[in-house]
């Protein structure tokens, strides 16, 4: 029989940042599924990768912040590149949304599109299609989210801010 090579997912990303953004709550897969819009099945085969990759333990309930935080700094944009495309409307992300759209004015917004959203901007595909529903109940979630997308398509300073973000919601646990 042949082995088939573990890797990662944009869904395991958006799903470790869920559970992240969940804090302390108590949850069980089928909460992760229902709230990110998902099947239970792809809950359960994110699990696998991601402790293959060494980013969730072995119970599976606990995220190795440190790991994540690694690979969004030094390889998210490699792995799951994204350009900034056309003028649509849609919900903001990267420097457009909070918490960067406090500290940086731009005139060039960048947005997932959508239909419902109350922003014109430049398009950005968002890690995985259904987090356009599941953030709009889950602000934590959102403004993860966003600031993966700042490394993603940012300049250096949206970059260097969005990962002294996420460190303090990753490493520091805020």
């Amino acid at each position: 029989m042949k082995e088939q090579q573990q890797t990662l997912s944009q869904l395991d990303i958006v799903i470790l940042l869920k559970i992240i953004a969940l804090g302390d709550k108590p949850w069980l897969q089928s909460n992760l599924a229902e709230s990110l819009h998902i099947s239970q099945s792809e809950v359960s085969k994110s699990f696998t990768r991601s402790k293959y990759a060494g980013l969730l333990d072995a119970s599976a309930k606990k995220v190795s912040r440190l790991a994540l935080m690694e690979l969004l700094q030094y390889g998210i944009r490699y792995v799951f590149p994204q350009q900034p495309g056309a003028i649509v409307r849609g919900i903001a992300t990267a420097h457009a949304a909070p918490p960067l759209n406090i500290i940086i004015k731009s005139e060039e917004p960048y947005v997932w599109p959508s239909a419902k959203g109350n922003v014109r901007g430049q398009c950005i595909l968002p890690l995985y299609p259904s987090v356009i529903e599941a953030v709009k109940k889950d602000n934590k979630l959102y403004e993860l989210l966003a600031l993966v997308d700042a490394i993603r398509v940012g300049r250096a300073r949206e970059k260097e801010m969005a990962i002294k973000e996420l460190k303090k919601h990753l490493v520091d646990g805020k």
